[in-house]
């Protein structure tokens, strides 16, 4: 009797087992669920997939102001380094034109060198200070500065405007935040912004009353009309170009007033914009270079390469 229920068993195993593995089979082959369309078929209350958010618009760059930096140079051991400090900073900053003017009567090879592997978009300009204007305490970049803006005016006479674009001073011994430049490039006619490192201070700054400026946090002279460094400012290119006068002066100005006599002519202080957290961050700091220690160079060149520093 067991013999004959064994044998009955192993011939019904096969059989179970076939249909076992259809079963399995046939339940993989099951359709899924349909999913939800994104962006519609969502219930009342049913939080939508991070799919059907349509991405973050970003501005265009093209639609971005340019930024005009009009920087004055001219020739000393640390020329050349200072530049490509500035260089550095200038190229991670969308839509600038940098305008590097040369105190010289003519290109110098160092700079023209420097320029056609800048990188970035510039245009080379070079004027000489006239000697009686050299002497020391009086005021400096006078015309390198003035070349600038002769030369921003003398681009867009002629265009239509609107010309969206912004003015900036952008001297080679400082050193400015990325962050700077997105602050200024929002200017509508004059903008203000704290220098560091200024004036005998850790900082100077407009003083800020309700999205006002009412007065200025200065270690010099706090009466001038516009108590500010020349880092500490920006103006917009449609107000350059709708005052053509405005210029800086060598008559009549004296050192650290050229700031006030050329703002002067174009603002007042109740339209000044405050910047940087309603001038409360210093975002550019005026870090002159040291003076160079060049007591061990040789009167007469002596190595056996010439190499520019």
């Amino acid at each position: 009797m067991k013999s004959l229920l064994f044998s009955r068993f192993l011939l019904l195993l096969p059989w179970v087992l076939i249909v076992i593995i259809v079963l399995d089979i046939d339940s993989s082959r099951a359709p899924l669920p349909a999913r939800v369309p994104s962006g519609g078929g969502a219930g009342r209350g049913e939080p939508r997939s991070s799919a059907a958010r349509p991405p973050p618009q970003r501005r265009p760059e093209a639609a971005l102001p340019t930024i005009y930096a009009i920087t004055p140079t001219y020739s000393r051991p640390v020329q050349k380094a200072e530049l490509t400090r500035l260089a550095n900073t200038f190229r991670q900053v969308a839509r600038l034109h940098w305008i590097l003017v040369e105190d010289a009567a003519a290109r110098s090879e160092l700079v023209t060198r420097f320029v056609a592997g800048a990188g970035l978009p510039c245009t080379h300009l070079h004027v000489p200070t006239p000697r009686r204007y050299k002497r020391p305490g009086l005021p400096r970049a006078t015309e390198q500065r003035n070349a600038g803006l002769a030369w921003l005016r003398q681009r867009h006479q002629h265009l239509p405007p609107p010309q969206p674009g912004v003015l900036f001073f952008a001297d080679d011994d400082n050193t400015y935040s990325l962050e700077l430049f997105q602050e200024m490039r929002t200017t509508r006619k004059v903008s203000v912004w704290p220098v560091g490192l200024v004036g005998g201070r850790r900082y100077e700054r407009p003083v800020v009353e309700n999205g006002k400026v009412v007065g200025w946090y200065t270690g010099w002279r706090a009466d001038r009309p516009f108590a500010i460094d020349m880092a500490g400012f920006a103006v917009s290119l449609q107000v350059i170009l709708s005052h053509p006068k405005a210029v800086f002066k060598r008559r009549g100005s004296q050192p650290g007033m050229q700031e006030s006599d050329f703002l002067k002519q174009i603002t007042t202080v109740e339209e000044l914009e405050p910047k940087a957290n309603n001038c409360t961050k210093v975002l550019v700091w005026h870090t002159r270079t040291e003076k160079v220690n060049l007591a061990n160079e040789p009167k007469y060149h002596l190595d056996t390469v010439t190499i520019e520093v």
